[in-house]
């Protein structure tokens, strides 16, 4: 299933360089030394406290780490706040729902639109002229992605009202509301059930292709995805859609390789997937 585009790109997108992160005593994560590629699903692995997601937080501003650099079009990103990594086109979901659970799906995806919006305060203030038109731009945008993931039913229900798989993909409606060209996803299946991942993966995969070629007017789902980052601990689709895959265990980066590389290394065997993988 999965993209294997990787195997022929050689442009680095993210460089991870000797990235230490420590709380306190804890040693997060350990010189840890990767790279994401253009046109790649990257799957990052490991047990539970592993640093999977303390590497999303450092990509995308959450952590400072104490050493090392994260490089991304010649910029390290360790050195910038949240709100701008995100104005360079880097979204994430959350391991843990962030949404705004008073509001509805539209406006939760519309929140995502204004890391880019370009119209003025005051503008946005009294809601004319540029803002206006933007406004019915951003909603058109957002109207494109809300009929991809198949949520239009639900448009102006409040999010918190929904079921958990629902949430999920709402909170995927809203990071890709903003124009990723790297998208980090943090469990985006965790918590639902066969059906429910299955639908998933299928969205996942069409934005990377760009099966979103159906909408040809969406700057968005037209080009599609190319670089996406995935933490998840179902093997099974980890293996199936993943170019490559990074294993991290206790803070160190202990394999790197294709899906079949890491299904039969020992040492990834005997510290997350078992004896049986």
């Amino acid at each position: 299933m999965g993209s294997k585009v990787a195997e022929n790109s050689h442009k680095t997108v993210i460089t991870f360089e000797e990235i230490t992160l420590n709380f306190g005593r804890v040693t997060a994560l350990n010189h840890v030394n990767f790279t994401i590629r253009e046109g790649e699903i990257l799957a990052i692995i490991g047990p539970n406290g592993a640093g999977k997601t303390s590497a999303l937080n450092c990509i995308s501003g959450f952590y400072k780490p104490q050493r090392g650099a994260i490089y991304y079009e010649g910029k390290d990103l360790t050195k910038l706040p949240p709100h701008k990594i995100a104005k360079m086109k880097i979204a994430r979901t959350f391991q843990n729902i962030t949404l705004y659970p008073g509001m509805s799906v539209i406006d939760n995806i519309m929140s995502g639109r204004h890391v880019i919006s370009k119209a003025g305060a005051l503008a946005c203030g009294f809601y004319y002229g540029k803002a206006q038109g933007e406004e019915i731009r951003e909603r058109q945008e957002v109207e494109y992605i809300i009929d991809f993931l198949e949520v239009g039913r639900w448009r102006k229900e409040n999010v918190g009202s929904l079921p958990y798989g629902l949430q999920k993909r709402v909170d995927l409606a809203r990071a890709l509301a903003m124009e990723p060209r790297l998208l980090l996803l943090d469990e985006p299946m965790a918590g639902m059930n066969v059906e429910e991942k299955g639908e998933i993966v299928r969205f996942i995969l069409g934005i990377h292709r760009g099966q979103g070629a159906a909408y040809p007017e969406s700057k968005i789902l037209s080009a599609g995805i190319k670089s996406i980052v995935m933490i998840e601990h179902d093997m099974g689709i980890i293996m199936d859609i993943a170019d490559r895959v990074i294993v991290l265990d206790f803070g160190d980066k202990i394999a790197e390789g294709a899906p079949v590389e890491i299904r039969t290394n020992k040492r990834v065997r005997d510290a997350y997937l078992g004896t049986e993988a």
